[in-house]
């Protein structure tokens, strides 16, 4: 088996969309990226590739690539485990955990799930999204933005 780690940080911007997992969620601000700027979705593609020993979500998609600006972090996540499966390993399970003081994350939490797990072509029981708060510290805590975690393992796809 192989794991990998991801972690990802955005800052909030005015006049941009929010994106977690794949899903917008209502909210003022949106985040800053190149991409959609999808943290919790980034940090996941960085867990896959980690444990793929791919590189990570900069190295596989570079920003200020034009390809990218603006891009769906879901096709960067389907384009990730379509490498993973060149390299005959096979996703078991992701863990992401969203952390950000505002907006309130539990509703979006099953969509989310789904919109993770179609991406990666795998049953929702094997996707994990968590929402927390930073108690009001650091730069997510005084509401400037959203970091992300993830941890994914692999196998060896023979074995699935």
């Amino acid at each position: 088996m192989r794991v990998g780690c991801g972690y990802d940080s955005h800052r909030f911007v005015d006049g941009r969309r929010l994106v977690l997992c794949g899903v917008d969620v209502p909210f003022e601000q949106g985040l800053d990226g190149w991409s959609d700027a999808d943290v919790a979705t980034h940090a996941v593609i960085d867990a896959i590739s980690g444990a793929a020993c791919l590189g990570d979500i900069g190295t596989l998609f570079p920003p200020g690539d034009e390809r990218y600006r603006g891009v769906s972090s879901l096709s960067l996540l389907q384009a990730v485990v379509d490498m993973v499966g060149h390299r005959h390993l096979a996703i078991t399970n992701v863990d992401v955990t969203v952390v950000t003081e505002r907006p309130v994350l539990a509703p979006y939490i099953p969509q989310m799930r789904a919109t993770l797990g179609a991406a990666m072509r795998l049953e929702e029981m094997r996707v994990s999204v968590k929402a927390k708060t930073n108690e009001h510290m650091g730069f997510v805590g005084r509401g400037e933005g959203v970091a992300a975690v993830a941890v994914a393992l692999l196998e060896p796809a023979h074995d699935r």
